[in-house]
C-alpha cells in the first residue's frame, strides 16, 4: 500500500480508500508483527476507529491538508491519552495535553498510530539503549536501526504509518533516516515548538520529521511550523527569498576531512552523490569543515552534557538507578561540571560559529555523508560509546552552530544496508534544502513552507478556494491572506464543472451582457505564487479578471471548450451561493 501523503490524499478524494479502513489495516499489520521493538504504546483500535470516522468527511472533501493520514510519535513527545516515558518506565507520566506540533497535526486531520521506541532520554545515535527492546531494522535485523528516534524511523520504513515525528539534538533525526532509507528533516531550531517535548538539551533540541519523500516532509513542516508563545525557544521564521538557485553551489569537505572508518562502500556512495550533483548542474567546491568538526567535539565535552543532567535533575536525584547503563555513564559525570568550563565552551563555540558563517557564505548548501558507516547490533553492544561517537562525526555540530539539515537516501552499502547523505545550510534555509533535496531525489519542487511576509500578488478566487471551502487551506498554508470580497463586472458566466473532486466551478469571460460573480481577492507571497499556479489542474488556469471596484487582478478562469454541456449557475451570483442553495 502506498502511504505517501499525496497518494493518500488522491485516494481519499477518489473514494478508492477511506481513513477508517486504512488505519484498521495498519493496526492489524502492527498486531501481526508482534513484538518488533517499534512501539512503546499504541493507540487502541477503539481510538483509531474514532479518529478514522472523524476524518472521513474532511478526507473525502480534501478540506484538511492531512485528513486521514497516519503518523507516529516518538515517546518523548506528548500525545494526550497515551503515557510519555522517554523509554524509562519509572519516568512515565500521563499528559493531559498534546505537544504543540501534535496539536497542529491533529487539527490538520492526521491520525496518531502511537508512541515509538527510542534511545532512553534521547541519549544515543544507535537505537539499542531502551528497556523496551530494539526496533527491528527492516533492511537487516542484525543491524542497528539508528537512534535516538529508532522506532519513529522504523515505523515509516516498515509501512506502519505515512510519516513520523522524531527529535534531533545531535543527529537523532538524521542517522535513523540514513539507516532506514528515509528522508529525515532536522528543521531550524525553534521553527517547530518544543512545548510538550521531554528535553535532552533544551537549548539545542529540535522536533524532526521522517518521511518517504521530500515533498511529504515539506507538507508536514508546512503544517507544524510556527511560533509558539508558550515555548521560550520558539522563533519566527525569517527565510531567504531565493529558495533554490538554478545552479546551486554545493560545498563538500576536503578529502582529508572525510571519514568513513574503513567503509569503502560508504566512500563510494558519497563520491557517487557528488557526481550526481555535478550531473544536475551544481557547482562543486571543496571547503574545510574543520570549524564544524571542532564544534562537534564540544557537544560531549562541554556544558551540553550538563544540560542533559539539568533537564532531568529532579527525576535523576531520586531515580539514577532507573537509567539504562550507558545513559547512566554519559549523564552522571555532568553533575560535577562547573561554570568556568561552561563559559570557556560558550566562548569557543562563538568563535566557531563565526568561522561557520564564512563557510556558508560561499555556498548554497554543504553536502555531507549522514554517517560514516553502519554497525551490527552486537558490535554496538560490545563498544557502545566509541561506535556511537563515530556515528555523530557529521551530525553533532548542527544544532550547536544553528544549522538546518536534510538527510536523503543515497544508495546501499556493500552489506546491503541503506546509507545516505545530508544537505546542511544556515538557520531558516529549510525551504532551500527541501528544494535541493527534491532535485537530488528526482521529485517535483515542493511548495515553500516558510513563506516570507512579502512582496505579494493579488489573486481572485471564485470556487473551492473561497474561505471556508475545501481547498482554501492551499492558500492559507502558503501564507496567503484575504484582502477583500468583491464581484466581477457583469461580463462573466459561471458553470458547474461536472466530475471534479472536490466540486469546482469554471468562470468564463463572455463580455457585456454577462453576470457579476462573487470573488475573494487574496494576497499571496510572490515567492509562493509560482508554485500555487503550477498546481492548478486543467481545464482551469489563471488570467486577468475585471472587478466592480475598478481593479484588474489575476484570477481563476476556465478553458471555454470545457464548459460545453455544463450547467450554467451564473444566476446564483457565485459558487458559495450555489453550494448553499442547490
Amino acid at each position: 500500500m502506498k502511504l505517501g501523503i499525496f497518494e493518500l490524499r488522491e485516494a481519499f478524494l477518489k473514494g478508492t480508500l477511506c481513513p477508517s479502513a486504512l488505519v484498521k489495516g495498519l493496526y492489524d499489520l502492527a498486531e501481526a508483527r508482534g513484538e518488533d521493538g517499534v512501539w512503546i504504546a499504541r493507540s487502541s483500535s477503539e481510538s483509531l476507529e474514532q479518529y478514522g470516522a472523524a476524518a472521513e468527511e474532511s478526507a473525502k472533501a480534501g478540506s484538511l491538508p492531512l485528513a486521514g493520514v497516519p503518523f507516529a510519535i516518538k515517546d518523548n513527545i506528548d500525545l494526550a491519552g497515551l503515557p510519555t516515558t522517554a523509554a524509562c518506565a519509572e519516568y512515565s507520566y500521563q499528559p493531559t495535553r498534546s505537544a504543540h506540533v501534535v496539536e497542529r497535526l491533529l487539527a490538520a486531520g492526521a491520525i496518531p498510530m502511537g508512541k515509538t521506541n527510542m534511545d532512553q532520554f534521547a541519549t544515543g545515535l544507535v537505537g539499542v539503549r531502551s528497556p523496551y527492546g530494539i526496533a527491528r531494522n527492516p533492511y537487516g535485523a542484525n543491524y542497528i536501526p539508528g537512534g535516538s528516534s529508532s522506532g519513529s524511523a522504523v515505523a515509516v520504513a516498515s509501512g506502519l504509518c505515512s510519516f513520523s515525528l522524531g527529535t534531533d539534538t545531535a543527529g537523532s533525526g538524521r542517522v535513523p533516516a540514513a539507516f532506514n532509507n528515509l528522508v529525515g528533516l532536522k528543521p531550524t531550531r525553534g521553527l517547530l515548538s518544543t512545548r510538550g517535548l521531554v528535553p535532552a538539551c533544551r537549548s539545542l533540541d529540535c522536533i524532526s520529521i521522517f518521511s518517504r519523500s521530500v515533498n511529504d516532509a515539506a507538507e508536514v513542516l508546512r503544517v507544524t511550523a510556527g511560533q509558539d508563545s508558550e515555548d521560550a525557544y520558539s522563533r519566527q521564521a525569517q527565510p531567504p527569498l531565493n529558495f533554490a538557485p538554478s545552479k546551486p553551489r554545493i560545498a563538500i569537505p576536503l578529502a582529508s576531512e572525510l571519514e568513513f572508518f574503513g567503509d569503502k562502500s560508504a566512500a563510494a556512495l558519497y563520491a557517487a552523490a557528488v557526481e550526481r550533483w555535478t550531473a544536475l548542474g551544481a557547482q562543486i567546491q571543496e571547503l574545510s569543515i574543520a570549524p564544524l568538526l571542532e564544534a562537534a567535539r564540544l557537544l560531549y565535552e562541554g556544558p551540553w552534557v550538563a544540560e542533559r543532567y539539568a533537564a532531568l535533575k529532579p527525576f535523576l536525584q531520586k531515580n539514577f538507578s532507573a537509567l539504562h547503563p550507558v545513559t547512566h555513564d554519559i549523564i552522571l559525570p555532568a553533575a560535577t561540571l562547573g561554570a568556568v568550563s561552561a563559559f570557556e565552551a560558550f566562548y569557543r563555540l562563538a568563535a566557531l560559529k563565526a568561522k561557520a558563517e564564512e563557510l556558508f557564505a560561499s555556498c548554497d548548501a554543504l553536502l555531507l555523508p549522514t554517517t560514516p558507516t553502519i554497525y551490527r547490533i552486537e558490535e554496538v553492544l560490545a563498544d557502545p560509546i566509541r561506535l556511537n561517537s563515530r556515528l555523530g562525526y557529521y551530525t553533532n555540530f548542527m544544532n550547536l552552530l544553528d544549522l538546518c539539515g536534510l538527510a536523503l537516501p543515497a544508495g546501499f552499502l556493500a552489506n546491503k544496508m541503506p546509507w545516505g547523505v545530508t544537505l546542511a545550510a544556515p538557520a531558516f534555509h529549510d525551504d532551500r534544502l527541501l528544494s535541493l533535496g527534491a532535485l537530488f531525489m528526482g521529485e517535483s519542487k515542493p511548495a515553500p513552507t516558510l513563506v516570507p511576509g512579502g512582496p505579494f500578488v493579488e489573486l481572485a478566487v471564485c470556487g473551492a478556494h473561497l474561505s471556508g471551502l475545501p481547498l482554501n487551506w492551499q492558500l492559507s498554508s502558503l501564507g496567503a491572506r484575504l484582502k477583500r470580497r468583491v464581484s466581477t463586472l457583469s461580463e462573466y458566466t459561471l458553470y458547474r464543472l461536472a466530475g471534479t473532486v472536490p466540486a469546482k466551478p469554471g468562470l468564463i469571460h463572455t463580455g457585456p451582457g454577462g453576470h457579476a460573480i462573487e470573488v475573494e481577492v487574496w494576497e499571496i507571497p510572490v515567492a509562493a505564487y509560482g508554485y500555487f499556479v503550477s498546481q492548478i489542474p486543467s481545464p482551469l488556469g489563471i488570467g486577468t479578471l475585471r472587478l466592480n471596484d475598478g481593479t484588474r487582478v489575476q484570477g481563476f478562469l476556465c478553458e471555454t471548450s470545457a464548459v460545453a454541456g455544463q450547467e450554467d449557475i451564473s444566476s446564483y451570483g457565485g459558487w458559495r451561493a450555489y453550494c448553499q442553495k442547490k
